[in-house]
């Protein structure tokens, strides 16, 4: 989906973290909360149709969606993962 080079050089917007690719479970987790409407990004927007895949910023809380193959690296897009809930 993201070739390792790119990978290794992308880092979240917001603090400059290392991002890795989102685990399928993860991407499964996700895609079930937007089919319920039940997912918001940090804009506050309810996110509209499945996502491929995701890049997870390294302290796990937050994932930028991938979409059409691209990543959607725009702190607005983010969205808060489970791991962001339980601290």
């Amino acid at each position: 989906m993201i070739r390792d080079e790119l990978l290794e050089i992308l880092r979240c917007p917001e603090t400059h973290q290392k991002l890795s690719l989102a685990p399928p479970e993860l991407i499964s987790r996700i895609n079930a909360q937007i089919t319920r409407h039940a997912l918001r990004n940090r804009a506050g927007k309810i996110v509209e149709g499945p996502i491929e895949g995701g890049l997870l910023r390294e302290d796990r809380t937050v994932l930028y969606p991938i979409r059409g193959k691209l990543p959607i690296m725009l702190i607005d897009e983010g969205v808060l993962t489970v791991e962001s809930l339980n601290r």
